[in-house]
């Protein structure tokens, strides 16, 4: 919707900033940022090319203008002069995001987090090697509570707009409305019929764009047993009720909130597992070697 602006570019999701500050850092050399950015699949899609990165850098670029190097590129080439990013999975990244974009505005959109978990539970494909990755429904009710109280601390100190999903498919107009004053940005019908525009090779992969989204449902209602339901909530409920989302069971027992308690210990103790262990490899020698052959073979 908001790449139908005419002055805004969003991308497809791009996945690899965290890759890229991994392996750069906040100084990054600027031939080896600009080859490194060629040989992303990803980058080479938007059509943007280690020249287009490289002309747009100084002899010593930061971390965050070789960032913003891609998208401007992206943006121009389409003719708009902002730009922006739309990858759910940087909601386990946000302090690099934050350094990737120190001038960022933020809207984050949140979804019934029990019909989002319907939506991650019927995915073919499941991250791999990531043990904080949710295996059940109610480990996904954890990180999903997890995620949004992470963004809202993290949206604490910055430009930072909220909004239901359900709400933006309800009534599109206004909440886009809502989105563009935020942004500084005049409404644009055209980010209504954003269906309109899509390039027919997106759809392959993503057949609904074809057509607007329909009124929201909870489909949860229709898909979950009840008993599934009392577990997410217990997980969850808080974080469900304070974003406005009714709650099936909104006395659960005793029992059902110790056992939510003791998911929610389970993920954070996985998470902190899976976050001290990155930690560990990227201070490695092995890691260290393999930033030293990124930047001679970028050489």
């Amino acid at each position: 919707m908001l790449d139908r602006h005419s002055r805004l570019a969003i991308p497809t999701e791009s996945y690899f900033i965290p890759q890229l500050w991994d392996r750069h850092g906040e100084r990054p050399d600027r031939e080896a940022f600009a080859q490194d950015v060629s040989r992303l699949a990803r980058v080479r899609e938007w059509g943007v090319s280690a020249s287009d990165v490289r002309d747009r850098l100084s002899e010593h670029p930061s971390f965050a203008g070789a960032i913003g190097a891609i998208y401007a590129a992206y943006a121009e080439a389409r003719g708009k002069e902002r730009y922006g990013d739309k990858t759910p999975l940087y909601m386990q990244s946000l302090p690099t995001v934050a350094r990737a974009f120190p001038d960022a505005q933020y809207v984050h959109l949140i979804r019934d987090g029990r019909d989002a978990g319907l939506s991650f539970m019927a995915m073919k494909r499941r991250p791999r090697f990531n043990l904080a990755r949710p295996r059940s429904l109610p480990t996904f009710a954890a990180e999903w509570r997890w995620e949004i109280e992470a963004a809202r601390r993290f949206g604490a100190t910055r430009p930072y707009l909220e909004l239901r999903y359900e709400d933006l498919v309800r009534e599109p107009e206004a909440q886009l409305g809502a989105v563009c004053a935020f942004l500084g940005l005049g409404f644009e019908p055209a980010m209504v019929d954003y269906h309109r525009g899509v390039d027919p090779a997106r759809l392959l992969d993503h057949p609904k764009l074809a057509e607007p989204p329909g009124p929201g449902r909870s489909h949860w209602r229709e898909q979950l047993a009840l008993g599934a339901v009392q577990e997410f909530e217990a997980v969850a409920g808080e974080v469900l009720s304070g974003a406005g989302y009714e709650r099936a069971c909104p006395q659960p027992s005793r029992r059902a909130l110790a056992r939510g308690a003791a998911i929610r210990a389970a993920f954070t103790a996985r998470l902190r597992c899976w976050q001290t262990a990155i930690a560990l490899i990227r201070r490695s020698p092995v890691w260290r070697l393999r930033q030293v052959y990124i930047r001679r073979s970028a050489g």
